[in-house]
């Protein structure tokens, strides 16, 4: 379990009530800043601490992994500069009774505020200005209790919220739902060519045709029948332009757990080959999906053009990356 501080001002009410965190990938200089990098670290069970308004106003339990997302509609004008595919975590939100007002705590908090990437100023108990912290189990502790018993408990790990059910493929399929239709709908591209991008998508027609030439067996697994194997995007479908979609070296054969694993970012590979395991991925549960975590695992050599896919994998994709 690990702990967190967000700052919510402006999409509060949306974060809360839809029961979600969302941020953008980079800021509006297209640079990569550690708050947003901080959401592809988040776990299940993990606690949030929500600030707004001067005051810790929620509780948060983690629901699910990061995956990415566009921009909530119900945000508005609020964060007119931030790019519109971003980062979303699932989290289950409780208002707390009694909203804790940190700059009237700062005297039993300041002993416990770390020397930088503090999610409050050390003279005055005032947040300071960005979107997520993780903070220490200590510190979690004291603000748990300066609000009430029942977080105490919460970050003690002796209660749990309501589970929420993942959420995380359903609002992906309803993502790439309206892609497909903008496709179908689009009289500029000839029936033919629309049928392929679609049949893509899953996996399917002279995609997975075409990719079987160039790969015909699962990298990590070494799998080589047809039927045991699933045609995967190494840049997401959704993400594609149409040329991207059915090029097929933006691709693999993999069986269906790698396919699992490699699609939510729990696994990658690196330009020379090895075999990338990110943090969050639970290990017992990834070796009993098969694959070896003992040892180096090397997958083989890449073209450039899937190196070029896989870079986009890897800083897009791929859970609590190294940044």
């Amino acid at each position: 379990m690990k702990y967190w501080w967000v700052n919510q001002k402006q999409t509060y009410k949306y974060e809360v009530s839809g029961g979600y965190m969302w941020s953008p990938k980079r800021n509006s200089a297209g640079q990569h800043i550690r708050p947003y990098d901080l959401m592809r670290k988040l776990s299940p069970g993990d606690v949030v601490f929500s600030y707004a308004n001067a005051a810790i106003k929620a509780l948060g339990v983690v629901q699910s992994h990061c995956y990415e997302f566009p921009k909530p509609s119900e945000f508005g004008s609020a964060g007119a500069n931030w790019s519109n595919i971003g980062w979303r975590v699932d989290v289950s939100f409780k208002e707390v009774s009694r909203p804790l007002r940190t700059m009237d705590n700062i005297e039993t908090l300041r002993p416990l505020l770390p020397p930088i990437y503090s999610p409050i100023k050390t003279e005055n108990g005032g947040a300071n200005q960005s979107y997520l912290f993780d903070i220490s189990k200590n510190f979690a502790l004291a603000l748990a209790k300066l609000i009430d018993e029942v977080t105490v408990a919460l970050v003690n790990g002796n209660m749990v919220f309501d589970a929420m059910p993942d959420r995380s493929l359903e609002n992906i399929a309803e993502w790439e739902d309206r892609v497909e239709d903008e496709i179908t709908k689009d009289i500029t591209i000839p029936e033919t060519e629309k049928l392929a991008l679609v049949s893509s998508r899953r996996g399917q027609g002279r995609f997975r045709k075409e990719l079987m030439t160039i790969e015909n067996r699962c990298r990590v697994t070494r799998v080589n029948r047809a039927r045991h194997l699933v045609a995967s995007h190494t840049k997401p479908w959704r993400d594609c332009t149409n040329e991207e979609r059915l090029d097929p070296e933006n691709g693999f054969m993999l069986t269906p757990n790698v396919d699992h694993l490699f699609d939510k970012g729990f696994i990658s590979f690196e330009d020379n080959g090895s075999l990338l395991i990110s943090p969050v991925s639970h290990i017992e549960t990834i070796n009993r999906m098969g694959i070896s975590t003992d040892e180096l695992t090397n997958v083989g050599q890449f073209t450039s053009g899937q190196k070029k896919y896989l870079d986009f994998h890897r800083e897009f994709i791929l859970l609590d990356s190294k940044r």
